[in-house]
């Protein structure tokens, strides 16, 4: 159920796990309009306003509605999204989810004449909104005039409901490994728009993500091509949508909360950063049998660093630019960002070089969000995932491993990320090439522990011996390999307080970037 609230709460243009829809007007007059709905069709070949279809001079044609949704931006602006909803899509059909009443900052409006979504809706006050939501004199015209008539509207509105409920049904279902996509005349994005394009033409600042219109249409038209890796929350695809290559994250139905925290975590505002994977779309999947839970997002052919590590030895330029990266990621996920469309702190909770990506410019982006906190600075309060999942055992911080950190001061968090980023730093640095030399890729603590170690076998390592990674004496012959090792110490000493902060990470890194005459 926790899926359905939460496309629920985008339509009706609110965030957040507490937000709620506007309430519906009485039972009468519900019963009484959806027995008109039914009964009222839109006309075949509806002509509309689409801001996205720069190809056909910004119209389109649809069997359904016209779709006209205004919401606030920054700057106290107002954005507009004017596109065509075709008719399958009206689910129920006596209350079109599209089309119901949004609450503040947003308003939607559904009409069926042509270009009649060509039109600037105002966002009215509470006044305003309380007097909308009042009966109009159609409504009370049928609520009053013809009691005789309650049966038969009774009848009729269960009809509704139940052909209402099995569209929608058949709305969401997509096969399993689908090779052919949805006809391009049954969606709303010109043909030529490319994903980028939707970002530029279609956000609007605030950098949380596509609209849900959008996300659905993306991810009910992806090819799947094939399986790229397994976890234990499902597995990973490459997909195809309109020539670009997109990775699709698929849960089982098992995990239904790391992907709805995941997809939350992700449309947190003024999260994107060229450092963080880019989020596409959220969208649930009935096969029939079962339903799948996508994550869509940007594909890294290069896979993630642990593969790349295990395959390639690095440059002095890309062991620079690699950990670099990773810091710039980390110091902006750690950041608190203030303001009416500011970001709060987020701590990830499961860095390793498996969960890091690598982009085809030989820099790296941090994915997998699903154990991510949020702090909320304002009320000093942690938004903490409710899922039974934890992080990587070889990667843990001593507090953890110990069970001494403070699960109520969020900095505890970050100072974790920072050891397992210190880890990271680790495995990367024993790739470089320095003087024809390099090391063999290994896993933090390989020579520790078992491939598989316990919380104890960590711990005793870890917290009883107070072991680290070794670092190679040829490190001292190279600058770059100098200044990785010292940090590294920084990141991964036992007191928490008194490692590095990841800001102070970047800047380090930073300095050596120029001092290399490295250029990002």
């Amino acid at each position: 159920m926790a899926k359905r609230w939460w496309w629920w709460r985008r339509l009706c243009g609110l965030q957040g796990p507490r937000a709620s829809c506007p309430s519906g007007p009485p039972v009468l007059a519900a019963l009484s309009l959806a027995s008109i709905a039914c009964l009222l069709q839109p006309a075949t070949g509806l002509r509309c306003v689409c801001q996205l279809c720069a190809r056909s001079n910004f119209t389109c044609e649809t069997d359904g509605l016209c779709l006209v949704s205004v919401t606030h931006t920054p700057d106290n602006g107002m954005a507009y999204i004017r596109v065509c909803i075709p008719a399958r899509d009206l689910q129920p059909p006596d209350r079109p989810f599209f089309c119901a009443r949004s609450a503040p900052p947003s308003r939607t409006r559904c009409c069926n004449t042509d270009f009649c979504n060509d039109v600037d809706l105002s966002l009215s006050d509470p006044a305003e909104r309380e007097a909308d939501s009042e009966f109009g004199p159609l409504e009370m015209v049928v609520a009053v005039g013809v009691p005789a008539c309650l049966l038969c509207l009774l009848v009729t509105a269960g009809l509704c409901i139940l052909r209402g409920h099995r569209g929608t049904r058949r709305a969401l279902h997509v096969p399993l490994h689908t090779k052919e996509p949805l006809p391009l005349e049954q969606v709303f994005i010109d043909e030529g728009t490319s994903i980028r394009d939707l970002y530029d033409n279609t956000t609007t600042g605030s950098g949380s993500g596509l609209p849900l219109l959008v996300q659905r249409t993306i991810a009910r038209t992806i090819m799947l091509q094939d399986s790229i890796g397994k976890g234990r929350f499902g597995e990973v695809w490459r997909g195809r949508w309109r020539g670009e290559d997109v990775a699709v994250k698929i849960f089982s139905s098992r995990e239904e909360r790391s992907w709805f925290r995941e997809a939350e975590i992700y449309q947190t505002v003024m999260l994107r950063h060229e450092n963080i994977l880019g989020f596409i779309a959220a969208d649930n999947k009935d096969n029939g049998t079962w339903t799948q839970l996508w994550l869509v997002s940007d594909y890294h052919e290069l896979g993630s660093l642990f593969d790349y590590l295990n395959r390639f030895s690095l440059s002095v330029e890309e062991l620079v630019k690699f950990s670099l990266s990773v810091a710039s990621g980390l110091a902006h996920l750690h950041m608190d960002i203030v303001g009416t469309q500011g970001k709060p702190a987020i701590a990830h909770r499961d860095i390793k070089s498996k969960n890091i990506l690598v982009k085809r410019n030989r820099t790296c982006c941090i994915a997998d969000l699903g154990l991510a906190v949020r702090h909320d600075s304002t009320t000093d309060s942690i938004d903490i995932a409710p899922n039974n999942r934890v992080g990587t055992k070889r990667y843990m911080a001593p507090e953890v491993l110990d069970d001494t950190i403070n699960m109520k001061h969020f900095d505890s968090f970050k100072r974790g990320d920072i050891y397992a980023f210190g880890l990271v730093l680790w495995e990367i640095s024993r790739r470089c090439v320095v003087g024809g030399i390099t090391e063999d890729y290994q896993l933090p603590y390989h020579d520790m522990v078992s491939p598989d170690p316990s919380v104890d076998d960590m711990r005793r390592v870890v917290c009883e011996q107070s072991l680290r990674p070794n670092v190679p004496n040829r490190w001292q012959s190279s600058e770059s390999l100098r200044v990785m090792g010292r940090v590294m110490r920084e990141c991964w000493y036992a007191n928490a307080s008194a490692r590095l902060t990841a800001l102070r990470v970047k800047k380090s890194l930073s300095q050596l970037s120029q001092l290399e005459d490295i250029k990002m």
